[in-house]
C-alpha cells in the first residue's frame, strides 16, 4: 500500500483511538494467554489486552509508530512489513488471540490457523468494498460484502457482523479454533 506510515504516525495521537468494536465486543472471550496484534499501529488493540493480563506481540512496520511503543511493559515488538517478499515469519506462538484490525491481507488470513491455541480467538475487523465506493476509491484493501463469513480453513465462524456504523461500512468476524 504506497502510504508513508511513519509519517501518518508522527501526527496521529496516542492516546485517542479506542480499540476496534470487536476487539471492545470480544476481547473479554478470549483466553488466557498471550495475543498477536497485526500490524498494530499505535497499540490501540494491544493497550486493551495489555489492560487485562495478556502479553502482546504487536506487529508493525512503522518504525516510528513502533519508537512510540517501545518501553511499554508486557508489549513485544517485531518490525516486519506483513507484505513483503519473501514469506514473512511470524511469531510461531501459539496465541490465546489474534489481532488484525483495518488491515486486509488475504493470503495473511489464511496462514494464521495454526498461531492459534485450541480454543484460541482470531478477531477481524475493517472496511468492506461498499465503503471503498463511498469514499471514490478503489484498493484491495477493503473486505468484499459478505466475504468474512469464510473462516480461514481451520477456524470455526463464531460471531459476524457487517453494516454502517460511525466512520462507513465495516465487517468484522470472529473465528476460534477448537479446543
Amino acid at each position: 500500500m504506497p502510504r508513508d506510515w511513519d509519517r501518518f504516525y508522527q501526527r496521529e495521537a496516542q492516546e485517542e483511538r479506542p480499540p476496534a468494536f470487536v476487539v471492545r465486543a470480544y476481547g473479554p472471550f478470549v483466553p488466557e494467554g498471550p495475543v498477536l496484534d497485526l500490524a498494530g499501529g499505535l497499540g490501540r488493540n494491544a493497550r486493551y489486552f495489555l489492560q487485562r493480563g495478556h502479553p502482546v506481540v504487536l506487529v508493525e512496520r512503522s518504525r516510528e509508530a513502533l519508537r512510540r511503543l517501545a518501553g511499554t511493559p508486557g508489549l513485544r515488538l517485531l518490525e516486519l512489513d506483513l507484505e513483503a517478499d519473501p514469506p514473512l515469519r511470524l511469531p510461531p506462538g501459539p496465541f490465546a488471540g489474534v489481532v488484525m484490525s483495518y488491515y486486509v491481507n488475504r493470503p495473511l488470513l489464511k496462514a494464521l490457523p495454526p498461531l492459534l491455541a485450541p480454543g484460541g480467538l482470531l478477531l477481524v475487523e475493517g472496511f468492506t468494498r461498499l465503503e471503498a465506493r463511498r469514499r471514490g476509491r478503489e484498493s484491495p484493501f477493503y473486505w468484499e460484502e459478505l466475504e468474512l463469513l469464510t473462516p480461514p480453513e481451520g477456524l470455526l465462524l463464531r460471531a459476524f457482523g457487517e453494516g454502517w456504523a460511525a466512520g462507513g461500512h465495516r465487517a468484522w468476524a470472529v473465528y476460534a479454533k477448537e479446543a
